[in-house]
């Protein structure tokens, strides 16, 4: 099998985001008097809002996920986004990975403004093929929505001819769904079982890694 594109993850994988989006999930909860440990909220970390509020509070009506979801992307934009830093070496791998020629994708459960601001933070819009972000589809992460759009962005490709990069169950199962092979990045924090039990292929450190394994990875199987 050729690899000819790749679909990254942005938070959690490229930046340095998934305690951020945290902290702003926990205050979004407590705006309505529900608490749960941070811990607890972390393991839904990679899901858009669409998935996560009903994973936590299964009992939520459609308005209130709704409103949960605008207060925790308002006070992690307000409070948290500027704060977030690309990790070690992940314009690196973008460009390694174009100047391989392989096309490369974001993929993302951020919305399209959180998107546009990684953009500009990692400096890589002249290397990206295509976008998706949590805009362009009805459901996030794990469902293969998200993946799904980006493989037609990248037609006549197909999945065997596609790769994703994530730090996130969420984004190894939504692959797995598509068709796609993932390999995981242990930067967000998920167990090692947790992301094999999804379906990744490979475990890496963080992009770091990954780029100073490059040629011997998945990803160099061109």
């Amino acid at each position: 099998m050729t690899i000819k594109a790749i679909l990254f993850d942005i938070d959690g994988t490229l930046v340095d985001s998934n305690e951020q989006h945290v902290l702003a999930w926990d205050e979004a909860f407590r705006s309505i008097g529900a608490q749960f440990d941070r811990q607890t909220i972390h393991d839904q970390i990679g899901k858009g809002s669409d998935m996560l509020v009903p994973a936590l509070l299964p009992d939520a009506d459609q308005a209130v996920r709704e409103r949960l979801g605008e207060v925790q992307g308002e006070v992690y934009k307000s409070k948290f986004l500027g704060c977030v830093r690309p990790f070690p070496n992940a314009r690196d791998l973008l460009v390694r990975a174009h100047d391989a020629g392989h096309e490369v994708v974001l993929a993302t459960s951020a919305s399209q403004d959180e998107l546009s601001h990684y953009l500009d933070l990692l400096d890589v819009r002249d290397l990206v093929t295509a976008t998706t972000s949590a805009d362009d589809v009805k459901h996030t992460k794990p469902a293969p929505d998200i993946f799904a759009a980006a493989l037609k962005k990248v037609a006549p490709l197909e999945a065997l001819d596609v790769i994703v990069v994530g730090d996130t169950p969420y984004d190894m199962e939504a692959a797995l769904r598509c068709g796609i092979q993932a390999l995981g990045v242990r930067s967000g924090k998920f167990p090692d079982k947790v992301l094999q039990a999804a379906g990744a292929v490979a475990l890496y450190d963080d992009v770091a890694a990954l780029l100073r394994d490059y040629d011997q990875s998945p990803l160099g199987n061109r």
